[in-house]
C-alpha cells in the first residue's frame, strides 16, 4: 500500500475525533514550523486567522471492539498502519507546502497500549529531533499505557487528550467493555499533577460522544464540571453520535443530535467564562437543554425575576448574566460607562447582540419598548422568532474537513 492509500484511509478514519483544538504553548529555537501563544486550532485562531493540523490515526487496526466506533476489530474496513517516518514525511512536506501549520495524531490501539504508546512517541521524537519541527502537536495518550511513557510523550508535544468518550461507566461499560474510565482519569491527573512550561504546556482536553446512552445533558455538564475543577482540562469537547454501526445496544436513529450537542457547547462556554455553574442552568426538573433557546437565554427566562438589569449600573459579573452580551462586550461597556452614559444605540456599536439582549435591559431607566411588554411570554415569542429567522437555527455542523 503506498503513502498515498495509507493518508486516504487515516486521514478518514480520524474525522470523529473532534479534540483538536490548541492555543497556550510556545516553543523557542532553531526549528521550522511555529506555535504562537495565540495558539493554533482547526478553525480559527484568536486573531481570525484560520489553522489547519494534519489530523490522521497512526493506524486504524484495533484490539478493541466499541459498539459505536467505525474502526471497532469486527468491522470490516479497510486498515492502513503508518510507519513513524511515514507520518514525518507527510508532515514535514506537507507544512513546507504551507498546507498545514501543525500536527493532530491519535491511533487505535494495536497489539497493547504500551505497544501503541511507543510508536506514537518514536514519531514526535523523530519530528522533534531529526526533523527540527517546533510546530504544534497534539496526541492522544494511550489509557493503559505505562506512565513513564506518558511521561516521555509529555514532553514531547503541546498537548495531550485522553476521551472519556462517555459520560457515565455504565455506558462505557455497555458499549466498550475493554475500556475504564479509571485509566482515563489517571491520564488526566498525572498530566495535572506534572504539567509545566515543558510538560503538556498548552494543557489537557477530552472528548464525550452524545446521544449513544440514555445520560441527560445534566449528567454530562456535571462531569465536565467535575473534570474542569479536578484536572484542570482546557476543553471538553461534545461529538453527537453518529450512527456509524448497527448493533441492538446502539440507538435507532438517522441523524446525528447536533442542536443538542450545541447546546452543550454553549453551557460548556458559560462554565468556563461567564461564571456559571451547572446548578445554575440545569437541575433534576430541568435535565435537558431548551432545543428551541440558547441555555443563557433560557436560564434568564427562568430567572426573569434579576431583571431587567441597568445597563449604567450593574457589575461585571451581571452583564455576563445578559443574553447577547460577551466577555469582550462587557468589558467595552464597564470601560465605556467611564464616559459617557450608554444608550441602546450605543450597545450597538460596542458589539452587544442587541436582538436577545433588549429584552433583558434597561438603559438609563428606560426599557425598549413599554415595561409593559416586560412579560416571559412575549420576550420567549419574540426570541423564538429571531431564532427562526437566523440561519443558525438550521442545526447544520461545519466539516472537520
Amino acid at each position: 500500500m503506498d503513502l498515498k492509500e495509507k493518508l486516504v484511509i487515516l486521514a478518514d478514519s480520524a474525522k470523529y475525533d473532534a479534540s483538536c483544538s490548541s492555543s497556550g504553548s510556545k516553543r523557542k529555537g532553531d526549528s521550522i514550523g511555529n506555535t504562537a501563544y495565540s495558539g493554533i486550532c482547526h478553525s480559527f485562531a484568536s486573531d481570525g486567522r484560520c489553522i489547519s493540523l494534519l489530523k490522521i490515526l497512526l493506524t486504524n487496526c484495533c484490539i478493541y471492539d466499541c459498539k459505536y466506533c467505525l474502526n471497532r476489530r469486527s468491522n470490516n474496513i479497510k486498515r492502513a498502519i503508518f510507519t513513524p517516518e511515514e507520518i514525518c514525511t507527510i508532515t514535514i512536506n506537507f507544512y513546507k507546502r504551507n498546507y498545514i501549520e501543525g500536527l493532530f495524531l491519535s491511533s487505535g490501539i494495536i497489539k497493547n497500549p504500551d505497544y501503541t504508546m511507543n510508536l506514537i512517541i518514536e514519531t514526535v521524537y523523530l519530528l522533534r529531533n531529526k526533523y527540527h519541527f517546533g510546530g504544534y502537536i497534539h496526541a492522544k495518550a494511550i489509557p493503559g499505557a505505562n506512565k513513564n511513557l506518558l511521561n516521555k510523550l509529555g514532553n514531547l508535544v503541546d498537548r495531550l487528550s485522553a476521551n472519556v468518550e462517555l459520560p457515565t461507566e455504565k455506558g462505557l461499560k455497555l458499549l466498550a467493555p475493554n475500556k475504564s474510565s479509571d485509566k482515563v482519569t489517571e491520564i488526566m491527573s498525572y498530566v495535572n499533577n506534572n504539567r509545566s512550561t515543558k510538560f503538556v504546556p498548552a494543557g489537557q482536553s477530552t472528548q464525550m460522544i452524545i446521544g449513544a446512552t440514555d445520560e441527560t445533558d445534566l449528567d454530562i455538564m456535571n462531569k465536565s464540571e467535575n473534570m474542569y475543577n479536578r484536572y484542570k482540562l482546557k476543553r471538553v469537547f461534545y461529538s453527537a453520535y453518529i450512527p456509524v454501526n448497527k448493533d441492538k445496544l446502539l440507538p435507532s436513529i438517522n441523524t446525528p443530535p447536533l442542536i443538542r450537542e450545541n447546546r452543550l457547547y454553549q453551557a460548556d462556554w458559560l462554565l468556563r467564562y461567564y461564571n456559571f455553574k451547572v446548578d445554575d442552568i440545569l437541575d433534576k426538573n430541568n435535565p435537558n437543554f431548551n432545543l428551541l433557546l440558547d441555555p443563557k437565554c433560557d436560564w434568564a427566562l427562568r430567572h426573569l425575576d434579576e431583571f431587567p438589569k441597568e445597563i449604567n449600573k450593574c457589575s461585571y459579573f451581571d452583564l455576563l448574566k445578559i443574553p447577547g452580551i460577551g466577555v469582550t462586550c462587557a468589558k467595552r461597556i464597564i470601560s465605556s460607562r467611564k464616559y459617557f452614559s450608554i444608550d441602546f444605540k450605543d450597545l450597538k456599536k460596542i458589539g452587544v447582540v442587541l436582538k436577545r439582549a433588549k429584552y433583558f435591559i434597561t438603559c438609563n431607566g428606560k426599557y425598549f419598548i413599554s415595561n409593559s411588554n416586560f412579560k416571559k411570554d412575549f420576550i420567549e415569542y419574540n426570541l423564538l422568532l429571531e431564532d427562526n429567522n437566523s440561519n443558525n437555527s438550521s442545526g447544520k455542523q461545519m466539516s472537520l474537513f
